[in-house]
């Protein structure tokens, strides 16, 4: 295993504009609670393409802080998503004539955050103004995540390659504006991961083909868009505290098991997004166990029964203890900070307390002000405060992520009960099988690989060593791996060759070995 190298913190002149700055010297600027699965792998091609653009894609070096120009691709967003008339030019107009002159009109009045609304190019790049609004819609219907709430400059067509790629805008008055809302940067910081990997020059190449792919629809996107460079601007500034971690190449391994199953797109890229999400899930967590050194965390994975369970309370109990532990880390890192030389020594001088105040400006950027604090001059006080003000503000976000990710991904769940718990679906076991059955594997084999790089617990061998022996019960968990391997051969992705033979197998790869 690669150990963790840490990288220097940034300067402060980097965090100036933050209320606070520790959660992000834990896990990175930053674990955003609010983005599904989607929507972190979106923003992570973002990055990936904007990077590819400038011939420095999955660069080795750690970047600090993290630079890229991404594409807005607005002509071809306000074809899509800003076009209420389209449907409606069609279907009144048959005259081809009269429907382009109708909808650049509209266009003309109604396109925003373009520099010019000059649509008049799309006009001798299809036969007709019919074909065009049938393509148009054919293409909307490929939206991500199309039922959500999201305003026209939030919405993603599906990533088809580079000219279906584009960042999350907020377009008022005529210009348009980055925004952090539904791009968070947690797919900055997964983007980051692989480039810091150990298998980052065999993932390159791979990332790079299916940019590059040219297929039907990826050029249909490119004739919705002028023939101008995009207005491309610099963003960034995301920060990764790590050089190197285990984390990040358990990442880079399943994407690269994913990327060498052949798979089409469509089928990819979704277990690239579940896979994704539930690997910043166990990096929030292993991270915050380093912190408060603790073991890795394991995670009692119920696989839903008819009726309530032992296996079913461990893990609702599983779960509980893994979402208190990334604020144990915050106030760890506090009491840490507190157990340094340098606040002790100045705790101990009694006119120490403005050197201490001086250190948590320059370490963790609080106080920022005489509103921050207002208690008494006194070291320990101060300390105090700063607790109380990092754990308020990590449960604003950060403590939400295992939650989000884990729902996001189909780890988590409720079903069968009220109660959250590790219940993983069938998608997600689907994508673990993708990810690390080559061809075919003995199902304890596989409940093992499971266990070990993931930390999942769904039978008794495993339960044995995350457990407690008053915890530890051999019939539930033999019971719990009796589901799973029923609910594996129902999905057509497990074999029983005989009483004392089950095999797991790989449906993409099947045949391959």
């Amino acid at each position: 295993m690669v150990d963790v190298v840490q990288l220097p913190p940034p300067p402060p002149s980097y965090f100036h504009d933050n209320a606070m700055w520790l959660d992000e010297q834990i896990w990175g600027h930053r674990l955003w609670d609010s983005q599904s699965p989607w929507l972190i792998f979106l923003e992570f091609l973002t990055v990936a393409e904007a990077a590819h653009a400038d011939a420095r894609l999955l660069s080795r070096a750690p970047e600090f802080p993290l630079i890229f120009r991404p594409s807005k691709r607005l002509h071809l967003r306000n074809i899509l998503y800003n076009n209420e008339a389209l449907s409606d030019v069609a279907r009144r107009h048959t005259d081809d004539a009269t429907a382009w002159t109708n909808w650049l009109a509209w266009m003309q009045d109604n396109a925003q955050g373009v520099p010019d609304r000059d649509f008049s190019y799309l006009r001798h790049r299809f036969r007709s103004f019919a074909e065009f609004a049938s393509l148009v819609g054919m293409l909307r219907s490929t939206t991500i995540e199309s039922g959500s709430n999201k305003r026209w400059s939030s919405r993603f067509v599906f990533p088809f390659g580079r000219y279906a790629i584009y960042e999350d805008l907020n377009v008022a008055g005529g210009s348009a504006s980055r925004e952090y809302i539904y791009f968070g940067r947690p797919g900055e910081l997964l983007y980051q991961m692989l480039a810091r990997s150990r298998h980052v020059d065999e993932l390159r190449p791979r990332l790079a083909a299916a940019l590059d792919r040219d297929d039907p629809c990826n050029r249909l996107l490119r004739l919705l868009q002028p023939d101008r460079p995009d207005d491309r601007q610099v963003r960034g500034n995301s920060y990764l505290p790590y050089a190197r971690h285990p984390a990040f190449d358990a990442l880079a391994q399943d994407w690269l098991s994913v990327f060498e199953a052949g798979l089409p797109r469509f089928d990819a890229y979704p277990h690239l997004a579940a896979l994704s999400t539930l690997h910043l899930a166990l990096y929030q967590l292993v991270v915050a166990a380093a912190v408060c050194a603790e073991p890795r965390p394991t995670l009692v994975c119920e696989v839903v029964s008819p009726r309530k369970s032992l296996v079913r309370e461990l893990s609702v109990m599983s779960y509980l203890q893994n979402t208190q532990l990334p604020q144990r880390a915050v106030e760890r890192y506090v009491a840490n900070i507190g157990a340094s030389a340098d606040w002790k020594a100045a705790a101990s001088d009694p006119a120490g307390f403005a050197a201490c105040r001086e250190q948590l400006r320059a370490r963790v950027s609080w106080p920022r002000d005489d509103d921050d604090y207002e208690g008494p001059a006194d070291p320990e006080a101060l300390l105090a405060a700063l607790r109380r003000a990092a754990v308020a503000r990590h449960r604003q976000h950060v403590a939400n992520v295992h939650r989000s990710y884990g729902g996001g991904c189909g780890l988590v769940s409720r079903r069968g009960t009220n109660r959250l718990r590790y219940a993983p679906t069938d998608g997600l076991l689907k994508a673990l099988i993708l990810a690390n059955v080559p061809s075919r594997m003995e199902y304890g084999e596989f409940l093992a690989v499971l266990f070990d790089r993931y930390g999942l617990v769904f039978g008794e061998r495993e339960a044995r060593q995350a457990l407690s022996a008053e915890d530890f019960d051999k019939r539930a968990f033999q019971a719990n791996s009796e589901r799973l391997e029923g609910r594996l051969r129902t999905l057509g992705m497990l074999r029983r060759l005989s009483d004392a033979c089950a095999y797991v197998e790989n449906p993409y790869q099947r045949g391959a070995a």
